[in-house]
């Protein structure tokens, strides 16, 4: 049935919204806040009017032209480009094909992820593919929906339903989420934008949690269900734990290796960022697995995790909110660290 015309775009070829574009690699003074066209519609796709962007590493890292991957793994990308993939807003039009979202939802989403470039969402309007968005949950705001896609993805993708199919380049084997209920998990990096969900999904599944993360994030990890905390700047965790199940390292990276000797025969780690993990004799040696996934797209999970953040039962940290016009500001703010939860960039159009 043709679609009607209220839900058409209205956009012509030559729009101009603000976005925040970089027309080379660098640091966060390559952020440059300035016009640029409105994309235009195609097939299975929505236009979403966007209300807040919430920010991620692999922002940090596309900016940077991803240095630290090997070469023949470093994007190539046609300049301007602009970051972002999660995004909060209203429908502002879709495409003649689309039936499943109407003009004026309210929806949240992470655009095209693993990409380089077109997810776009550092501005005021982004394409979203209708397999990646869903409807907000309806009890939290933009600004904390923006904070939730890639990170809460991200754990639940680890954790729970990997969601997709496409293998880890990084290791031989498919990720499987182990079973959480009546296990120990220890969660390094518990205060960080996936460790907060993280710690919380455990707790949900019946785990018992140990949490690493700085002293000043105790009183918030606990409050996310942690039974334990260790503060990492008094203690190292892989030096006084033992017969752990389960280690999520949402730091990662290559010490992750040093979780190992924590865990129990039959165990397993999970660093979200794999990239530098040399040990897997040891892992072997040890009697314990080591496994991750690239997390994906995926609207259909989205679906299922608003009823959860509509619930109060997962929910969004923030540690600190700017303007668009600021997104080298929030940049800086990532780069200095310790941050606890969620960096968001707000819209006000």
């Amino acid at each position: 049935m043709q679609q009607s015309d209220k839900n058409k775009s209205h956009f012509g070829k030559d729009k101009i919204m603000k976005a925040v574009r970089q027309h080379e690699f660098g640091g966060p003074e390559v952020l440059i806040y300035e016009d640029a066209p409105v994309p235009e519609l195609n097939k299975g796709v929505v236009c979403v009017k966007v209300k807040a962007i919430g920010l991620n590493p692999p922002d940090w890292y596309l900016r940077d032209g991803y240095k630290m991957l090997p070469p023949e793994w470093q994007p190539k990308v046609p300049f301007p480009i602009i970051l972002g993939t999660d995004i909060s807003g209203v429908i502002e039009s879709v495409a003649d094909d689309m039936k499943e979202f109407s003009v004026g939802d309210e929806v949240y989403s992470m655009v095209r992820f693993p990409s380089y470039g077109p997810s776009q969402a550092y501005a005021e309007y982004v394409n979203v593919p209708v397999s990646e968005l869903a409807l907000k949950p309806a009890g939290i705001d933009h600004i904390h929906a923006a904070g939730a896609p890639m990170s809460l993805l991200t754990a639940w993708q680890f954790m729970i339903e990997v969601g997709h199919d496409e293998q880890n380049p990084l290791q031989p084997n498919k990720h499987i989420p182990v079973p959480l209920e009546g296990k120990t998990v220890l969660i390094n990096g518990a205060g960080g934008g996936v460790g907060h969900f993280a710690v919380q999904i455990a707790k949900w599944k019946g785990a018992r949690v140990i949490a690493v993360a700085s002293g000043r994030q105790e009183e918030l990890v606990r409050e996310l269900g942690a039974d334990e905390f260790i503060d990492y700047t008094k203690t190292n965790a892989d030096e006084i734990l033992k017969d752990i199940d389960l280690v999520i390292d949402a730091v990662g990276g290559p010490k992750t290796g040093r979780f190992l000797k924590t865990l129990k025969p039959g165990g397993s780690l999970f660093p979200i960022f794999p990239l530098g993990f040399s040990d897997r004799d040891e892992a072997e040696r040890l009697g314990v697995s080591v496994s991750a996934t690239q997390v994906r797209s995926n609207g259909k999970q989205l679906a299922e995790l608003a009823t959860l953040l509509d619930q109060g039962i997962i929910r969004v940290v923030i540690d600190s909110t700017f303007p668009l016009a600021e997104a080298r500001q929030s940049h800086e703010r990532a780069a200095r660290g310790h941050i606890q939860g969620k960096i968001v960039l707000t819209v006000d159009q």
